[in-house]
Parts: C-alpha cells; structure tokens; sequence
C-alpha cells in the first residue's frame, strides 16, 4: 500500500481501567437534570452548573462505551466485562491490518494483531451530539465565570472535548469514511482553539487536510494544508506535495509547480514532491532546469548530503537519463560510502530496464530479434547484481537487507543453472527472505 501520510496523534485522554462508568439509562437523566438546573436563573448564573451539565453531557458520551478503554489487554477485558459477552465475532480489515470485531449492544471493539482494544466504535448513543453539547455548557461556564474560578477546569473540559473529536477523527479515518474524519479534526482543532489558555493542533489540522484531501474535498484540504504551511508545520514537505496535487487537480498548473519548487527548496528528499515537479515538465514539455537548478543550490548548502546525489538520480532516472542516473548514483556512495539508497536506486534502475526487455521479449515474433532482447535482459540483471549486493552489505538496516534480497533472489533464480556461484546466491537471498535475518 502507498505510504499514507496520517500523523496519528496520541490520544489526550483515556478511560481507565477503574473508571465508574454510568449506564446510558443513568447517563441519561443525569443529563436532563444537570439540563434542568440550567433553566433555573439563579443557577444558571453560576458556572458549576454550566460545568455540571458539561460533565453529564461527556458522561453520556462515554457510557455506551462499556468498560473498555483504547489499548487494554483482551484478556483484562473479558474479566471486567464478566457477563457482558460479544453478540458476535469476526475478523475484519481496516487500514489493510487485520482488527477482530467484538459486537455489544451499545458498541463495538476493534482488538489489534497484539489482542490490545485498538478501536471503540459507539453503535447506539445516548446523544448522538454529546460532544457539541458539552462544548456548548463549557462555553457558557466560561461566559458567567466572571471571577475566572473555573478556568482551569473549563480549560481542562474543552481540551478534552477536542481529544474526544481526534479520537472520532481517527475511528473515521480508520473506518474509510475521510469526509466524517475531516469533519471531526476540524471540530478538534477548533475546540482546541476556544479553550481559556488556546492551543493551535498543528497535526490536527494537518490531519483535517489530509482526511479532506482523501475524500477529494479540494477546496477544504486546500485551506488546511495552507494553514500548516503557514504555521511551519509540513509533515516533511508533504504539505507542499499535496498543495501541488490540488492546485493540479484544480487545473492551475503554474501554481501547482510554484507550490512544488518552494517545497523542493526546503524538503529537497521529498519524493512526492520530486515526482509532482517530474509529472508537471513531463505533462508541460518543459525542460526541468528550474528543478535541477534548486538542486545544485541545495548541493552547494550541502555538498556532503549523499541523499542529495541520491535525488538528483532518481529524477534523471525518472527522466530517462540513464547515464546521469548513474553517475548521480554512485556519487552519492562515494561522497557517504556507508549510504545505501544510491547503490539501491542503480540497482532497481538496471532490474526494471531488465523488466521493459523481458516484456518487449513477450511480443517479439522475430526469433532472431527476441535472442538479441534476451542477451540484453540478462545483461541487465546481472548488471544490478553488483550494486545490490554493496547495498546490502553496506546496509544495517535488517529491513533493507531483506528487501534488497528479495531482488537479488529473483536473479540468481534466473541464472542458477549457468554456475554453482548463482546457485549460492539464489539459496542465500531465498533464505533470507523467507527467514528474515
């Protein structure tokens, strides 16, 4: 699956295991007479009564939830529940893991691979706008607490009703549904911002662009991203890369490069924004000297920065520039002999040049001309052999080495039968791709 840029916030608030949880039937009247003593004038005018109904407002929230909080132990679990057993139990996929679904009256449970509660979805409310209301009777505490007594803890309230919407940001998100998750990181954010001491989420808001981004919301992603980049906060430069994708997608193609080279000239590793400025000359017919030209200002910033060398590779190779491509390349090797990534990226140059010959191969009717393909494809493999094999030598990370062996692995297989040493190699790779190391 294509990296997903989400930052996952940790969750501000949790239920505790010992919480005294209120049944939704008792949640529920504590609500309409908190709600009561609202309609009183003399109590209205205090904020413990505003505080009161809040409160009553997050315990009705809270109470078709059950027992469970975001990362108790199964087993932990199915002791406090006692009686409380699932209506039903099945494996399902969020996010392309694997999560087992626990279905109660009131809720559901999302256990992760590690049998922790990952996820509580709430299937019958007691209110199905609890979170507003309660944002609602804080502000009001807020507006009659002239002498400022309660601030701390309408502080502490509205910070809470903000973590409660990230925590239903992200069961959407989860859930597929990236309008809703948009919505509810934007209630966050702005929860967060009404409180008596403000905060600015930045990661919220970037998670409301990006949710907004998801469901095609362009004009809303927009405002969003802008507002991060604004803040200094780019998720690495992926603000940028997804500012230039809307500006694309909105046809305004000279905003979209404009946008992208700003982000190039800060994050200048960023492969999304490598490839939008690398879609944008393609598309245009431009020639790509701008791009080169940051490139040579940040090189000449960094001149010992091996990923740079690295980036200005890959783009020649995405450029069709093979000899470039190569040179780059290497010279990201030389410049850090302990870097990698330059070594990888001639590797997989030379295996999927071997790849268009194998499928130019596939329709070649001419037997002459489909021997000489066939020469070429193999000289091709068994050019990536060398810098794949450096690469996974240099490597410390056991996580390349295996993906690196993946590739080495399906070369040797191709010429295992011509000499004993590709026959080693194909035995070595296999067992560390199966095995692991």
């Amino acid at each position: 699956m294509k990296r997903i840029f989400i930052a996952l916030a940790i969750l501000l608030t949790v239920q505790m295991a010992d919480a005294q949880v209120k049944s939704p039937a008792d949640a529920k009247k504590a609500v309409e007479a908190a709600q009561a003593a609202t309609e009183n004038p003399k109590k209205a005018a205090k904020p413990a009564t505003w505080l009161k109904l809040a409160g009553s407002y997050m315990d009705a929230y809270s109470a078709p939830m059950g027992n469970g909080w975001i990362g108790a132990n199964k087993q932990e679990l199915t002791f406090l529940m006692g009686n409380d057993k699932p209506s039903s139990t099945q494996t399902v996929t969020l996010a392309g893991e694997p999560y087992t679904k626990e279905a109660y009256s009131t809720m559901n449970y999302y256990f992760n691979a590690n049998q922790q509660l990952a996820i509580i979805e709430v299937t019958k409310p007691v209110y199905e706008d609890a979170l507003d209301q309660a944002l609602k009777a804080y502000k009001e505490a807020e507006k009659v607490d002239a002498k400022g007594s309660k601030t701390k803890d309408i502080d502490a309230g509205i910070k809470n009703v903000a973590a409660k919407y990230m925590e239903l940001g992200m069961n959407d998100y989860m859930f597929g549904d990236y309008k809703g998750a948009s919505e509810n990181f934007e209630k966050s954010v702005n929860a967060g911002a009404e409180a008596p001491n403000p905060v600015i989420d930045t990661m919220t808001i970037y998670n409301a662009g990006f949710t907004a981004w998801m469901a095609q919301d362009l004009a809303k992603a927009e405002t969003f991203f802008l507002r991060c980049a604004e803040l200094g906060y780019a998720e690495d430069g992926e603000v940028y890369a997804k500012l230039g994708d809307i500006y694309s997608k909105l046809d305004n193609k000279e905003k979209s490069k404009s946008i992208l080279e700003e982000g190039f000239s800060k994050y200048p590793a960023n492969q999304s924004i490598i490839i939008g400025l690398i879609n944008y000359y393609i598309e245009s017919g431009e020639q790509p000297d701008e791009l080169f030209a940051l490139l040579d200002v940040a090189k000449k910033n960094e001149p010992n920065n091996a990923s740079l060398y690295y980036v200005e590779g890959d783009i020649h190779n995405k450029l069709g520039h093979k000899e470039e491509a190569k040179a780059a390349y290497l010279k990201s090797n030389e410049i850090n002999p302990e870097y990698e990534f330059g070594l990888i990226g001639l590797g997989i140059m030379y295996y999927n040049e071997a790849l268009e010959l194998q499928e130019k191969a596939s329709t070649e009717f001419d037997n002459a001309k489909y021997e000489a393909i066939i020469v070429e494809f193999e000289a091709a493999l068994k050019n990536a052999i060398d810098p794949f094999e450096k690469a996974f030598n240099i490597s410390k990370d056991n996580e390349i080495k295996v993906s690196i062996a993946e590739y080495l692995k399906n070369i040797y297989y191709r010429f295992r039968d011509q000499d004993p040493k590709y026959m080693e190699g194909y035995q070595k790779y296999s067992s560390i791709v199966e095995n692991g190391l």
